[in-house]
């Protein structure tokens, strides 16, 4: 069984409410989120299914802008408001229950970071647990509204940035495109050097004329471990999170 919470240097992530927990490549993109893409005149910043709240918490670390989450999960709505407000930075923080849609009608504030770590999975096979598919599964929440939702509600010089399995990057390349969103910072994961990658994080912005012809994007990848142990790369990364580090 799954523990109840995970403990970072500088706050507890509780998530027994949750069908989905902490994991490695989600905090892994938090820090990396954090460590490229908060600005000094980073002030407004959007969480877009935040589930525990791990994200949010890991750049709220860093920065002092204030920061909403949306959630269409009513658990994952309560635990993530209840991780915040035992946080240190619990008044930068306000949570929607709601779903992306219904948060985008008649939303007109810009954020300068729009971060999520979306629902995986379309057209495959559902469990039988409702909240896990919501986590996991895209029947409430596409790739297509999340672009669309990344174009609408971005500053002109804002960020957005996302978690997805590395087989859907060429797929999510194109929908952003669509949007008049570019990418600029690509990081792609392996588990192991051995293991082939299995997720990208990525950072995007809105596409200017010049970048439509130069496409400049800054590509690297990373191993999570080395061996048995972890990574030096990923050692520096999760330092200021990881009680082990």
């Amino acid at each position: 069984m799954a523990n109840t919470y995970f403990s970072f240097k500088s706050f507890t992530v509780h998530q027994e409410k949750v069908a989905m927990k902490v994991c490695t490549d989600a905090c892994l993109f938090g820090a990396w989120t954090a460590m490229h893409a908060l600005k000094p005149d980073t002030r407004h910043i959007l969480d877009i299914g935040t589930g525990t709240g791990l994200l949010s918490l890991m750049v709220a670390q860093f920065t002092r802008a204030t920061i909403e989450a949306v959630e269409i999960d009513e658990n994952a709505a309560i635990q993530s408001r209840e991780n915040f407000n035992a946080s240190p930075w619990k008044e930068q923080f306000s949570v929607h229950h709601q779903s992306m849609e219904e948060y985008m009608d008649g939303q007109h504030k810009k954020f300068d970071l729009i971060i999520s770590n979306p629902p995986f999975f379309e057209n495959q096979l559902k469990s039988s647990q409702n909240n896990r598919n919501l986590a996991m599964h895209s029947q409430q929440f596409s790739f297509g509204l999340l672009a669309k939702g990344m174009a609408d509600l971005l500053s002109d010089n804002g960020i957005g940035a996302v978690l997805i399995p590395y087989q859907r990057t060429d797929e999510w390349r194109k929908l952003v495109a669509k949007e008049n969103l570019c990418l600029f910072h690509s990081c792609y994961v392996k588990q192991t050097e051995a293991h082939p990658f299995f997720r990208s994080m990525i950072l995007l912005r809105k596409s200017t004329t010049e970048e439509k012809i130069t496409q400049v994007e800054i590509t690297e990848e990373i191993s999570i471990k080395m061996g048995s142990d972890y990574s030096p790369e990923f050692k520096t990364i999760l330092k200021p999170y990881y009680l082990a580090f």
